[in-house]
């Protein structure tokens, strides 16, 4: 298996549960935000059972894998022999994906071999097709089209109770509010979370290879400061049009739940 990265415990990465959790290197999208650049791309090959052994050093420590990436469901056999691993050992499964292999996700929930997925929805305006950014990569409707299949799988293992917890997350900027909106609608009941994004950057060593690292840096870090993320108080406007409930992530205070605006209105007119 292309190999990515390992965290022996973690808190962060399933809500309420202590985890370890494994990076697959590889996505097949260049989204500019990705907190995980390093390994969208490159070559780091390991026998999996040297994977399953930092699993087993974990396991009496945690309560769960979380599989991320990269995109690990692009190595579907890899994710899915861990995850029979961590089950042999009594352990809970999570995937962060971004929904583009919806086979994987089927051949996980068929075997009963996950209990939570969440689905980071990309969206258009963020380049995910690769029409953006000097670089190309697939076209939107593929990924669009393999999405919607994702989502419409989990729906259904989460109605049917294969899948204990799903939700789609999505990495939220000014520029995508208007995609976001569109997104509550199509998923329904489904939970949101939406996530403090860093402001869509030009990447830059595609378009400048002479620039040296440390212009890079100083240039990311520029566009960063003259394009700050949006705050809690921008995040919750948002969440305001939405007329429902999310989780809104944010660097500064970690997670919370938020009801809107709307709701609470609601709420009101009905107890008068």
């Amino acid at each position: 298996m292309n190999f990515g990265g390992f965290v022996p415990i973690s808190t962060i990465d399933w809500r309420g549960r202590a985890v370890c959790t494994i990076f697959l290197r590889g996505c097949p999208l260049r989204c500019s935000y990705c907190q995980n650049e390093a390994i969208q791309t490159g070559q780091d090959l390991r026998d999996i059972n040297e994977i399953r052994e930092m699993v087993n050093g974990s396991a009496p420590f945690v309560s769960g894998i979380v599989i991320s990436g990269g995109e690990p469901t692009l190595q579907g056999d890899a994710v899915v022999e861990l995850a029979r691993h961590a089950r042999s050992l009594g352990l809970k499964v999570g995937l962060q994906t971004n929904g583009l292999f919806p086979d994987t996700l089927d051949r996980l929930i068929d075997e009963r071999l996950v209990d939570r997925v969440a689905i980071d929805y990309k969206t258009r305006w963020e380049g995910f097709s690769g029409l953006q950014g000097g670089y190309s990569s697939m076209p939107a409707e593929n990924y669009e089209s393999c999405l919607k299949k994702s989502i419409s799988l989990c729906k259904q293992a989460a109605r049917d109770d294969p899948l204990f917890e799903f939700e789609v997350v999505i990495t939220a900027f000014y520029e995508n509010a208007d995609y976001i909106r569109k997104i509550s609608a199509e998923i329904g009941t489904t939970p949101l979370v939406l996530q403090q994004g860093e402001h869509k950057i030009i990447r830059m060593r595609e378009t400048a290879p002479e620039m040296t690292n440390g212009e890079y840096i100083c240039k990311r870090r520029t566009l960063q400061e003259n394009h700050p993320p949006l705050t809690l108080a921008e995040l919750k406007g948002i969440a305001d049009e939405l007329g429902r409930t999310v989780r809104i992530r944010t660097r500064e205070i970690g997670e919370i739940s938020y009801e809107s605006d709307w709701r609470r209105r609601n709420a009101r007119k009905r107890k008068r």
